[in-house]
């Protein structure tokens, strides 16, 4: 207490101790004011106590309602008017965001993941890790080549892609033997000779491996002019087989060109140069050409039938004519030998069940290279085209 708070000598209220207590105190009421002023005295001297004592408590309650909080207990109406619900809603906010931090953060690494996955993927899809590409078995097994589709140069079925295919099986030590899957209508004669005569070739180099051919749903024309050369054939009883023959197609246009009064006109440098034109008339001696150069491609077609089938070929005058059969009805006219897959040949001719896929497949880079190539190909030349219009215009 300072020298301003204490209270003048006489005016405090408490008794000067070298003054007699009833001195200058009229009758009994004197002890009285005495003990009255005693007990109000620490008040009047200390007016910041209570005050001090009411913040602590205060203070005491607010910690302990923190910690009920914070352990999910509730301990009663906040402190100081509600200003505990802004605490606790802030709180809550502030946790929300972070869970949505959170799963934010998760789905971005999952999807970068998935991002990377499939850059891998579409890296092993285009690219060709394998170096050479031979492949690489161990233990006896059959291999096999899948021949599909149109045989032509420039698809899956030409007689580059098959060929190559063909010398990696026969090349395996590993391999019993070789079936070549075909599923084709037909197609060029000249790639179908190609591959007939490597495979020739092949079996006189491999002359201990036996080569068969599996027929599923159609081996026909020059897919059959392929199977010739197998040591035996397997068909379904359903499959189409046959065909043995030549054809050169097209259209003529020359009577409704004249009922529309439109007039063709060509110009060669050469007699039979516009020979097979469909807007002009058929010349006769043009087409005993054609009908000649048919008729000789026809016959190397049934040398390479009668010198691959030989025997088992039955004397049938239509066999040779273009019809066609089902696998069942070339067995009987030695067209096939036998009905069986390529499970039941691997299985049961060559006891080798294990059956290894040789066939060369195009990988998506070189599609789209080839793709590309064609693409800049045509616009260099539309380019080139437009380019000389330009300099004929000046």
């Amino acid at each position: 207490m300072t020298e301003q708070q204490k209270p003048p000598s006489g005016e405090s209220g408490q008794p000067d101790e070298h003054k007699p207590a009833g001195d200058g105190a009229p009758g009994e009421g004197a002890p009285q004011a005495e003990s009255e002023r005693l007990v109000t005295a620490p008040r009047a001297d200390y007016p910041l106590e209570d005050e001090l004592r009411a913040g602590d408590d205060a203070a005491r309650r607010e910690a302990r309602e923190r910690k009920a909080r914070m352990a999910g207990a509730t301990a009663g109406p906040p402190v100081g008017g509600g200003a505990g619900w802004e605490r606790d809603l802030l709180e809550k906010v502030l946790t929300a965001s972070l869970r949505e931090q959170r799963a934010a953060r998760r789905w971005r690494i999952f999807f970068r993941f998935v991002g990377l996955a499939l850059l891998a993927l579409i890296l092993v899809t285009l690219f060709d890790f394998k170096g050479d590409g031979a492949i690489s078995t161990s233990g006896r097994h059959t291999a096999m080549v899948t021949l599909e589709g149109e045989i032509a140069a420039g698809t899956p079925a030409s007689a580059e892609s098959i060929n190559a295919s063909l010398q990696a099986a026969f090349a395996d030590g590993n391999a019993a033997g070789v079936i070549l899957k075909i599923n084709s209508p037909g197609g060029s004669p000249v790639q179908a000779g190609i591959i007939n005569d490597e495979i020739q070739r092949l079996r006189t180099l491999y002359p201990s491996k036996p080569f068969y051919v599996v027929v599923e749903e159609i081996c026909a024309s020059g897919g059959y002019y392929v199977a010739a050369a197998a040591d035996k054939i397997y068909v379904d009883k359903a499959s189409i087989v046959g065909s043995i023959g030549v054809l050169m197609d097209g259209f003529g246009f020359t009577g409704l060109m004249d009922k529309l009064g439109v007039e063709r006109r060509l110009y060669t440098s050469g007699a039979n140069k516009g020979m097979l034109d469909p807007f002009s008339p058929q010349v006769p001696k043009q087409k005993a050409f054609a009908e000649a150069m048919l008729k000789q491609i026809h016959q190397q077609f049934i040398d390479v039938v009668k010198e691959g089938r030989g025997d088992r070929l039955k004397d049938d005058p239509e066999l040779f004519s273009g019809l066609f059969w089902s696998g069942e009805r070339a067995v009987e006219l030695g067209l096939a030998d036998g009905l069986g897959s390529a499970d039941y040949v691997a299985r049961d001719v060559l006891k080798a069940e294990d059956i290894v896929d040789y066939t060369v497949k195009e990988n998506i880079a070189e599609r789209v290279a080839k793709r590309f190539g064609a693409a800049v190909g045509s616009a260099a030349m539309k380019t080139m085209l437009w380019s000389n219009r330009m300099q004929g215009m000046h």
